[in-house]
């Protein structure tokens, strides 16, 4: 295709593609190369660590972007309903295998093609969503990491209570679209009534309906506030931390970027570490091995990060208890 001949957004995709995330990329392909395609929902800003996790882990097993590998990235920008059209593109190149960051990647890769080795991360049970038929002989073309966000909600929630000793009233921020979403929600209210809480869920699936969730809870007051676990929202990090913060309201997140973006805390999976397990897969299914034979990789590090500057700035005392048992705590 000219260049001349690109449509606007297939223009606005190569732009991405072009930013520091992946240097190489602008390299010529070698003949004989192999080709393989990265999706994801987010911006190229948002997973940057992740994209150097996922390099790395392909290096470990002998393949290094621009000298015999070529990748093919296709990011969606923050608009999920663009995935299955960018999964299409991938799986008409006839690209080797597809690597996926998160649930709605997974989903339109899976309907792109049933035959494209696929390697995926998600946060929820990859059996109950219909990617494999079991975690140990995934049986199909998929296989990939599990980092297991829905299964320690409860976790969240009893670690806000204990920087919140108070806590009586929990806002809960979901992205309704995503497939996790009911089993989040599922751990939530199991957890709240153990624990004696009032939840009230908040829905948004866009920027501007976090800004309304969030001026809601602002005139509502909850005691926290737990942000659920979606590419969605953590392509949003930024925003979610900044309305937290906005509002002083003591909020707990799933992965430790956001605590960096200014989040007062965050418990979850190493995230990063799943993205380096999903390039080793990819490199293994280069070199011969097929999904069916490669079984889901359960997460099994988990991480406890505080913004102690946030919690400061809301008047909150962080007990020796919390000090101790957190992984970081960023000053």
């Amino acid at each position: 295709m000219q260049f001349g001949q690109l449509r606007r957004r297939d223009f606005i995709t190569l732009l991405g593609g072009a930013a520091s995330a992946w240097p190489l990329a602008a390299r010529a392909q070698q003949p004989g190369m192999p080709v393989i395609g990265f999706l994801d929902s987010r911006l190229p800003d948002a997973i940057t660590d992740r994209l150097r996790a996922f390099r790395q882990g392909l290096k470990d097993v002998g393949y290094v972007e621009g000298e015999n590998l070529a990748i093919v990235y296709r990011l969606a920008n923050n608009q999920d309903d663009r995935l299955p059209e960018l999964a299409a593109d991938l799986a008409r190149r006839g690209v080797a295998v597809i690597a996926t960051a998160g649930t709605p990647s997974t989903f339109a890769a899976k309907a792109a093609s049933t035959t494209i080795p696929i390697v995926f991360l998600t946060g929820d049970d990859p059996v109950r969503l219909g990617f494999v038929t079991s975690l140990s002989r995934p049986g199909g073309n998929l296989t990939g990491i599990n980092v297991f966000n829905s299964e320690v909600t409860a976790k969240r929630m009893e670690l806000l209570r204990e920087l919140v000793p108070h806590l009586g009233r929990i806002a809960v921020l979901v992205n309704p679209a995503d497939a996790n979403t009911e089993t989040q929600l599922k751990a939530v209210n199991e957890a709240g009534r153990a624990m004696g809480l009032q939840i009230r869920v908040f829905n948004a699936d866009t920027s501007a309906e976090i800004d309304a969730a969030f001026e809601t809870m602002g005139r509502e007051r909850p005691d926290g506030v737990l942000v659920g676990t979606t590419a969605f929202l953590n392509g949003r990090r930024v925003q979610l931390a900044h309305q937290a913060t906005f509002h002083r309201l003591p909020a707990i997140y799933a992965s430790r970027d956001y605590a960096e973006a200014g989040g007062l805390m965050s418990y979850g999976s190493d995230i990063v570490g799943g993205f380096r397990q999903v390039g080793v897969y990819t490199g293994r299914i280069l070199k011969g091995a097929t999904p069916k034979d490669l079984p889901v990789v359960q997460a099994n590090k988990f991480e406890l990060v505080i913004n102690a500057q946030t919690a400061r700035m809301f008047g909150i005392a962080l007990s020796d208890r919390l000090l101790a048992v957190a992984d970081e705590v960023i000053e």
